[in-house]
């Protein structure tokens, strides 16, 4: 195993024992499962009611993502990308992202000079970045955090 799968290893596992203590203190129930996705861990939250663990949009998830992060980084001293998603809510968000991109797609395909989507995170907007160039199409990331989104562009554009 790499140097690097191995490094990433670890911090799933320090993620896991730091939400599992979470979870312990909420009293909460929920399992936690880890893999290396690409270059980055990857753990997930799944079972129970945690809903509330996600809250409005992601927010809260977004929120426990870096506290857990803050969390990898105390124990290796290195900046963590991890990843953490609760209830499957990143894949579904992933899914419609790729739907909503498809369509910006389509309204270029069909004479669209430019579509201006809603205001996303850059996790969000590389999905949609992603999807915009397997169709050899041109995206911009445009305005300031938090209201940053994503402009879909003809190729020569």
């Amino acid at each position: 195993m790499s140097s690097d799968a191995t490094k990433l290893e670890v911090e799933g596992d320090i993620a896991a024992d730091f939400l599992e203590g979470l979870l312990d203190i909420a009293d909460l129930d929920g399992d936690i499962d880890m893999d290396v996705d690409g270059d980055r861990a990857a753990v997930s939250i799944v079972g129970g009611r945690l809903d509330h663990l996600v809250g409005s949009e992601g927010q809260v998830l977004d929120a426990l993502q870096e506290l857990t992060r803050l969390a990898v980084y105390r124990q290796t001293g290195e900046r963590s990308r991890l990843m953490l998603d609760i209830a499957g809510y990143r894949d579904g968000r992933r899914v419609a992202l790729r739907e909503e991109a498809a369509g910006a797609v389509a309204a270029i395909g069909a004479g669209a000079e430019r579509i201006e989507l809603d205001p996303m995170t850059a996790f969000e907007r590389k999905i949609v970045h992603d999807v915009v160039a397997e169709a050899g199409l041109r995206s911009e990331s445009e305005g300031d955090e938090p209201r940053r989104y994503v402009v879909v562009l003809p190729a020569g554009a």
